[in-house]
């Protein structure tokens, strides 16, 4: 999670997550909301900023390692069904690529 954390942008071609999208995962990993449930955008939300609240980014983290640590099998299918629905939820702004920068001409 560490890692996750520590990624700054989730531009194109980037492996990880960005900060905040890896802190809203993790934030809805600890929540109380279930994989199998169906979750609108609303509550998924909610939870995330009631977990974020109650737990603070840290928290997050420490549930999220710790059941990394107990549980691998389960906690790689939760984090995974995390991540898509923040990315489902908080989409990315899509990023305006950089215009074709030449040199200027100076005129002497």
């Amino acid at each position: 999670m560490a890692e996750i954390l520590a990624t700054k942008t989730s531009l194109p071609g980037c492996e990880g997550p960005g900060t905040f999208e890896a802190a809203r995962a993790g934030a809805l990993f600890a929540s109380t909301l279930q994989p199998s449930g169906s979750h609108s955008p609303g509550q998924i939300r909610r939870a995330v900023a009631a977990t974020l609240q109650r737990l603070g980014v840290r928290g997050c983290t420490e549930q999220v390692a710790s059941e990394f640590g107990d549980h691998p099998d389960t906690a790689v299918a939760r984090m995974s069904w995390a991540l898509a629905m923040i990315q489902t939820v908080y989409p990315v702004p899509a990023v305006a690529p950089v215009p074709d920068l030449r040199p200027l001409a100076f005129a002497s």
